[in-house]
């Protein structure tokens, strides 16, 4: 490639992408993450206020922002719903991660570019990447670390994972897969092998 790699990280909700990204990271890489983008792209006075109009301001916190718990509990329980927010959020969101993309091979202390992003296929997100690596974890384990981290109970899972792509379609469509079950060591082992495999931090 002339031009720095984009690897995108791909996986299933709670296979620890980002802790894939941290340890990149230790490689000259400039990590993106599209979760970041849509907490940004809520903030937006316009999308905000679109949004406040089709589900009323129901959905705004104390302080007038958009409350992402309570419209998960809205988009997950209804496909139709879930279309109309992403008409909304993924344009705006698609943009700036481009942006960021572009910034980032602009910067000469980048090695390569990392795009985290949970629905990076479902959304189109991939077309910045070159390369995507799929990070897996047992179900049990993933379901654990999100009850841990993020609070989120089966039922949650169940119905984000619902609204994506199955694992198999994501697994099946990467180049390369990274196994997140076992320890920080066998972790860093993996992407140490990655990174030489690919020569990305050259």
């Amino acid at each position: 490639m002339n031009r720095k790699p984009t690897i995108g990280l791909i996986g299933g909700i709670g296979s620890g992408k980002s802790r894939v990204a941290a340890e990149l990271v230790k490689y000259g890489a400039r990590v993106i993450n599209a979760d970041q983008a849509g907490h940004e792209a809520l903030r937006q006075p316009d999308i905000r206020a679109r949004l406040v109009e089709r589900w009323s301001p129901a959905i705004l916190t104390e302080t007038g922002e958009v409350d992402r718990r309570k419209v998960a509990a809205i988009v997950f329980a209804d496909a139709a719903q879930r279309r109309a927010l992403e008409e909304v959020v993924h344009p705006w969101i698609g943009r700036h991660l481009k942006q960021q993309v572009e910034a980032a091979q602009a910067d000469p202390d980048v090695k390569f570019v990392v795009l985290d992003a949970a629905i990076m296929l479902e959304a189109g997100w991939n077309s910045v990447c070159d390369r995507l690596v799929y990070v897996d974890a047992p179900r049990d384990l993933r379901l654990a670390r999100l009850a841990r981290w993020r609070g989120l109970t089966t039922e949650e899972v169940d119905s984000r994972e619902r609204a994506q792509l199955p694992l198999s379609v994501k697994a099946a469509r990467a180049d390369h897969a990274i196994d997140n079950s076992g320890s920080p060591e066998a972790l860093a082992e993996q992407v140490r092998n990655l990174v030489k495999l690919w020569n990305l931090a050259s």
